[in-house]
């Protein structure tokens, strides 16, 4: 779905606001502290109920305020199409589709997708492997989505088994009943580990195309790197079965897909650990803009990008090559504190959003 408009009631510093979207690049300028992040945050909130800056809700809301409503606009093939979000805190939140009440809007049909480069996002390549799972299992999600249930079923699995082991630490039941559990997690395991492994494919030529692109010189690989080493089921839960002294020891599983990692390398050094906080940067931003090619190429459906921040710490040149990549196709929303921070923000086709008239009332 192409994002048409957005109205925001309440929402951090926005007391009420409406902004409407480009079909290409949209520049959201204005000074520091002006609202300009908290404007991507409610354009997320809207595709996806969640925040992409807190896990605390409660401060999406404005000050003062009882609540806070979003409302995006947009077209696809189909047609006009309506997300809202209502949310106040201590209660569930109200989701709609057309006007529809649905309960998740990450399953929505008619959903943008949406991908986000935040600064605190660079946790993803320099922090631990949790963070890079979770993110290629929503890659995963989003190119093919009826294997989203994969994760919930191995989840599941996992979850039962770590109680089994507690309760034969305690003597309440026997090794021997971890059999079932282990096929059950070898299981689901062998099928989470192909589809990342395949998801990790299918954007590792992206990922070294644009990272070069952006200047990141030398050899830059991206690959699924997976611990187990069986290829079918019984292998799986052979090697599960065999790691049993130390997940007795431990309390917990300690073999399986819930251990792997996604590797970003250059040169064959791991970017979390010898990049630059500037290589950092580039990764990740090469990261996401190679999951908008996958996507596109795979669904014809790539991502809103909502990307805050990004262009402070780029040069020149490279500032030049994000927005030519930005202007190629799909939806882009870019933050900046002036226009001119943004390569041919004057061109046609660029839309601009001043953040300082929108901000009708400011928390107190």
């Amino acid at each position: 779905m192409r994002v048409e408009r957005l109205r925001l009631r309440d929402f951090r510093c926005y007391q009420h606001a409406e902004v409407a979207f480009g079909e290409g690049l949209t520049v959201v300028h204005g000074a520091n502290g002006s609202g300009k992040t908290s404007l991507l945050e409610a354009l997320y909130f809207a595709c996806t109920a969640r925040s992409f800056r807190t896990a605390n809700e409660r401060e999406v809301v404005r000050f003062g305020a009882p609540a806070t409503r979003v409302v995006l606009q947009g077209c696809d093939a189909a047609g006009q199409h309506e997300l809202a979000v209502g949310f106040a805190p201590g209660e569930p939140k109200r989701l709609t589709l057309d006007g529809a009440p649905v309960e998740r809007l990450l399953e929505a049909a008619h959903r943008p997708l949406v991908s986000v480069f935040s600064p605190d996002r660079l946790e993803l390549v320099k922090g631990g492997p949790r963070l890079r799972r979770a993110h290629l299992d929503q890659l995963v999600a989003a190119l093919w989505p009826a294997r989203a249930a994969t994760r919930r079923s191995y989840r599941d699995a996992l979850a039962q088994r770590n109680a089994l082991l507690q309760r034969v630490r305690s003597g309440r039941a026997e090794a021997r009943a971890l059999q079932p559990w282990d096929l059950e997690l070898a299981t689901h395991g062998i099928k989470l580990a192909a589809d990342r492994a395949r998801a990790s494919d299918a954007v590792a030529g992206h990922f070294a195309d644009h990272a070069q692109a952006l200047g990141l010189d030398g050899v830059v690989q991206l690959s699924y790197r997976s611990r187990c080493l069986a290829g079918d089921v019984e292998g799986l839960a052979a090697e599960i079965a065999a790691a049993i002294a130390t997940d007795l020891t431990r309390g917990y599983t300690t073999h399986g897909p819930h251990r792997d990692d996604l590797s970003m390398r250059r040169d064959g050094r791991n970017l979390r650990a010898y990049g630059s906080q500037g290589e950092q940067r580039l990764a990740l931003l090469a990261l996401l803009l190679a999951e908008r090619d996958a996507l596109d190429a795979t669904r014809e459906r790539p991502p809103l990008m909502l990307l805050d921040d990004v262009m402070s710490e780029l040069d020149g040149s490279r500032r030049v090559r994000l927005a030519e990549t930005l202007g190629r196709r799909g939806q882009a929303v870019v933050t900046a504190t002036e226009l001119e921070h943004v390569p041919n923000w004057d061109r046609g086709g660029v839309t601009h959003v001043a953040v300082e008239p929108l901000v009708a009332a400011l928390a107190p």
